[in-house]
């Protein structure tokens, strides 16, 4: 999974990148055209506490790449290289600035996240817009010289597309079969990704719903997720050095989430994906998968042999191992799940395969 932040100037985001990755050297790289890559650990409670279980010899969480896309100022939108570096991506996290700071300029004078959002969307929008009436016209020209049968099935498509844009509304709020899709699949439609805003609002305005509410409200009909934090305030307690001590500056500040833990959980949410765990004394490691994803197909994620030889998957509910504390407890309460390859994975499993090749 890849995921690609963005914002105008100022805004906070190579703070976000930093947090998600870690990596405060890289988001302290000069600005340049191309994306800045980092990777971000997915932190998962849920993983914290197999490890505490089972205090393996190696311990793997899934991990995501991240890019630092260029600032969208004027000249980058007209360039168009921004575009190729969000094209490449999965989904998209806008970092939206909503926090007052006389010593940090706003590139268009005032703060105003709905007015920045609403911009920056309207460059998206336009952008697939003009991809679409590119195409549409070589379709046209291409007509008077012969007949190309898989334009005569995309013209009417992208005809509907670009009406739908015409609307002010993102691509993947509009219904596509899977026939559809995979026709499409050549294009780089930026507003058919997920999108994610990141409301970067000041200490003192985290306890206001209000302003969180007032972005969902204005974007509904777009399907984007919206969540709100503090860049800098998460910046100060990921320096702190304990444990121990970012717990109770969390509890201080009215945080029950990190940005982080915050942000990667959404992200998973948006692209429809779930975790699943393999365990054991070697190593406990966490796996990524889609949502609706049968059993010999997560055995895949692991490894294509696995998938090609499955015969069965031993499943035990996160749940019931947490709350019965043992694997052999599991097994004497009935809750050790032997399952097939009609088997849908549940987020949270903790699987074992058995496969032969």
């Amino acid at each position: 999974m890849k995921v690609g932040i963005m914002a105008l100037p100022q805004s906070g985001r190579r703070t976000v990148f930093t947090l998600l990755t870690g990596d405060a050297a890289a988001a302290a790289r000069p600005e340049g055209k191309d994306a800045i890559t980092g990777v971000a650990p997915v932190l998962d409670p849920r993983f914290d506490r197999l490890v505490a279980m089972y205090h393996p010899k190696k311990e793997t969480r899934a991990r995501t790449t991240v890019e630092l896309i260029p600032p969208l100022e004027e000249n980058t939108v007209k360039e168009g290289a921004v575009f190729r570096d969000i094209a490449g991506t999965d989904a998209l996290c806008l970092v939206a600035r909503d926090f007052l700071d006389d010593s940090v300029y706003h590139v268009r004078g005032s703060v105003d996240a709905l007015r920045d959002i609403d911009a920056v969307m309207g460059e998206l929008l336009l952008h697939d817009l003009l991809l679409i009436e590119k195409r549409l016209e070589r379709i046209a020209e291409g007509k008077k010289r012969s007949r190309d049968e898989r334009a005569e099935k995309e013209e009417p498509v992208l005809s509907r597309m670009r009406d739908h844009l015409e609307r002010d509304l993102p691509l993947r709020t509009m219904e596509l079969s899977d026939e559809e899709r995979k026709l499409l699949a050549g294009y780089s439609f930026i507003t058919m990704k997920e999108m994610i805003v990141v409301l970067n609002t000041g200490e003192n305005a985290l306890s206001d719903e209000a302003r969180v509410a007032s972005v969902r409200e204005r974007f509904a009909s777009s399907s984007i997720s919206v969540i709100k934090l503090s860049a800098r305030l998460e910046a100060e307690i990921a320096a702190l050095d304990s444990g121990e001590e970012r717990e109770a500056f969390m509890k201080e500040a009215g945080i029950a989430e990190t940005a982080l833990s915050l942000l990667t959980r959404t992200l998973l949410e948006s692209l429809g994906l779930i975790s699943f765990f393999t365990v054991g004394e070697d190593e406990v490691r966490q796996w990524m998968i889609r949502k609706g994803a049968l059993a010999p197909e997560a055995a895949g994620a692991i490894h294509s042999d696995i998938q090609r030889g499955f015969i069965r998957a031993e499943v035990i509910r996160y749940g019931d191992l947490v709350s019965l504390g043992s694997e052999d407890a599991v097994k004497k309460a009935g809750k050790h799940l032997l399952m097939g390859k009609d088997y849908l994975v549940e987020d949270g499993d903790i699987i074992s395969f058995r496969f032969n090749v």
